[in-house]
């Protein structure tokens, strides 16, 4: 499990590595064909930002090699917002007084419906709080069940489930789930998520294990940007990639870095703030990092912020998405998890992609791909 691992990798003396890398260790690493832990920490210290126009064509190179001139297209649907958490940055905090929304089967389904009209989807990512009552896993097999005439590719990002229930809704359609460890920094996990079940830090790391197991066909991760050093969060990423990589080689694997936005309304407000250009550092450190691996960007980011990165390294990326439950045909007025920043539609997405040179990927998965069994290649 890798939380064996990184408790012997250590917070603080990774901290003390990144900020020690100097200019020649930042050279080193963008002079190698295959570059290690070691190698990401170099470029994204302080000392790798000055490089970032050498970087960024390493990115575009190795991008261009892999994916070629393509994004690929995905949209979330939000199908509840029921949660037992108090994570303190989050809308669906347990305390928050709103309302809470399960859909129904005739809601869920016209959620899918509303989405088809907006544009050829495939790729379909259902989300929900963390409440094993109102949202366990037959429901999520259902909301799977129903999309499966929509939709060929379906992921999930949901509660850390046990690796046979991941095995369970293989049966159903599953082929991805997504899971963000928020903070790596065990240290100060449960300032941040005081209650609920997301408040056992080894349980949600040691998630990405299970998922493995279970033979899940991609996994989705990444660290919350804003809680805790982004530096030392990178670093801890790409450790745990390169376990994950070794021990289920057979999977494939997206980062995401998701930041946070200084909340205007006085809400919880990010410890630390990563700027753009500290944004693409840390875009064009994975890409030459890991040449294989989808980077993805949510609406979450500015339009031109997705746009300059789809030509730099970003290989996923959503389009016209509703972070509320129902907000595509039920309730469009429910209450967002995190704000869209990118508010464009469909269309204008797949304009501006293609004025660049980029060609947007609807379909990546089909049904026939699908082998549910558990996963025959874990290393021992």
């Amino acid at each position: 499990m890798f939380i064996d691992e990184i408790r012997k990798i250590g917070w603080d003396a990774t901290t003390e590595r990144i900020m020690s890398k100097t200019d020649a260790d930042v050279l080193r690493a963008l002079n190698k064909t295959h570059c290690d832990v070691d190698d990401l920490m170099a470029m994204i210290s302080p000392a790798g930002a000055k490089y970032l126009e050498p970087m960024a064509a390493l990115s575009r190179k190795y991008t261009r090699e892999r994916f070629g001139n393509t994004v690929n297209m995905f949209i979330p649907v939000y199908i509840t917002n029921a949660c037992t958490n108090s994570c303190v940055y989050c809308g669906f905090h347990v305390e928050n007084k709103m309302k809470r929304i399960v859909l129904t089967e005739d809601e869920i389904k016209r959620e899918y419906q509303a989405i088809k009209a907006l544009g050829p989807f495939d790729n379909l990512l259902i989300l929900t709080g963390e409440n094993p009552v109102l949202a366990n896993v037959d429901y999520i097999a259902r909301a799977l069940d129903l999309a499966k005439p929509y939709f060929n590719n379906l992921q999930i990002e949901v509660m850390p489930l046990k690796m046979e229930d991941y095995a369970l809704l293989r049966q159903h359609g599953l082929n991805g789930v997504i899971c963000f460890q928020e903070t790596y920094n065990e240290a100060r996990y449960k300032v941040y998520h005081p209650r609920g079940m997301k408040s056992n830090y080894e349980w949600r790391l040691n998630g990405y294990d299970r998922m493995g197991q279970a033979g899940v066909q991609r996994i989705g991760m990444g660290a919350l940007i804003g809680l805790e050093d982004w530096r030392t969060e990178i670093a801890m990423l790409g450790y745990h990639l390169r376990y994950l990589e070794k021990t289920y080689w057979q999977t494939h694997y997206s980062v995401n870095f998701p930041r946070m936005r200084p909340s205007e309304n006085g809400g919880f407000q990010p410890n630390v703030v990563m700027s753009d250009r500290e944004l693409a550092q840390v875009t064009f450190a994975m890409r030459i990092f890991d040449h294989d691996v989808d980077i993805s960007y949510s609406t979450r980011e500015t339009s031109d912020m997705r746009n300059h990165m789809a030509t730099l390294g970003v290989t996923t990326m959503s389009a016209e998405s509703h972070t509320d439950p129902g907000g595509y045909a039920c309730y469009p007025n429910a209450l967002e998890q995190f704000h869209v920043a990118d508010s464009r539609t469909t269309p204008e997405v797949v304009a501006d992609l293609k004025r660049m040179g980029v060609q947007p990927v609807w379909k990546s998965w089909d049904r026939s791909f699908d082998i549910p069994t558990m996963n025959p290649c874990v290393a021992v």
